[in-house]
């Protein structure tokens, strides 16, 4: 499954557009992360917990986004983008979004 952020693949054709596609998680943050984080954020500095949660959420995302396109019989996931929003203060909700496309190689 190719997954890009542009709108289309140089080298390839858009054969079919499928629709929209989405990988989706909520994610609540752990009273000893928090804490932790507070603490870290008085000295300043990188917050290594809340950075590898991110980003394992985000493969999480890209994961369901592209089992979606799968089960559409995509080939590819076009203009890919990535949502946070807080949901009531200690959740976090992280969106992996595009379009799904049947693509065919050019040449």
């Amino acid at each position: 499954m190719l997954i890009s952020t542009m709108n289309d693949l140089p080298g390839y054709e858009v054969t079919e557009v499928l629709g929209e596609v989405f990988g989706l998680t909520v994610r609540s943050r752990n009273i000893g992360s928090q804490m932790g984080a507070a603490f870290k954020s008085l000295a300043g500095g990188e917050l290594k917990g809340m950075t590898k949660n991110l980003a394992n959420s985000r493969e999480e995302v890209i994961a369901r986004m592209a089992g979606e396109a799968e089960s559409k019989g995509a080939d590819a996931v076009l203009a890919m983008r990535f949502d946070t929003s807080e949901m009531g203060g200690n959740w976090t909700e992280i969106c992996a979004y595009g379009t799904a496309v049947k693509i065919r190689r050019l040449g």
